[in-house]
């Protein structure tokens, strides 16, 4: 048995577009648990995802406020078949990125993080794997605008697939 995860970060809304893109939400209704690393901006998508997810996980970040700092924690863990998983939205500049989430976020398997809009794949000396999904919103700096999917399966993450989003019309 496997655990279908949905990692988002950084949506925006409504300040980069007025919604998530559709394929998002397919991606939403397919997911057994949806990540979302910080960066919402404004409470009606928390209120959409908490209604729409069967299961999610959430963080404020630096651009959230008011009723989203009351209703979301700034690191979030949770266990998801046997995977030990952690969420924040900054972990700093990429420079030294893998030594100091390693020694700050120990016990952990996978930790999602945002803010940078850059997606972001690695695993640390210790075994941590960083992941960030990029944002399905606002690509800023990158080619495409990007969420991430994957699997927790027997205490292992798999099937790390990052999706780009076509350019919005």
């Amino acid at each position: 048995m496997a655990t279908r995860l949905l990692l988002l970060a950084d949506t925006h809304l409504p300040r980069r577009a007025r919604d998530l893109p559709e394929e998002v939400w397919q991606a939403v209704d397919e997911a057994d648990l949806v990540v979302h690393a910080g960066d919402w901006v404004e409470v009606d998508l928390l209120d959409r995802l908490e209604a729409r997810a069967r299961r999610l996980v959430g963080v404020v970040g630096n651009n959230d406020h008011g009723v989203l700092r009351q209703r979301l924690p700034e690191v979030a863990r949770a266990e998801v078949d046997g995977v030990r998983l952690g969420v924040v939205h900054e972990t700093g500049a990429a420079a030294g990125r893998e030594r100091r989430m390693s020694e700050l976020h120990t016990g952990l398997d996978v930790l999602v993080f945002g803010h940078s809009h850059i997606p972001w794949d690695t695993t640390t000396d210790s075994g941590l794997r960083l992941l960030n999904p990029g944002s399905p919103t606002d690509r800023r700096r990158q080619p495409h605008c990007t969420f991430m999917t994957a699997t927790a399966r027997d205490g292992a993450i798999h099937d790390v697939v990052l999706h780009r989003l076509p350019p919005r019309t």
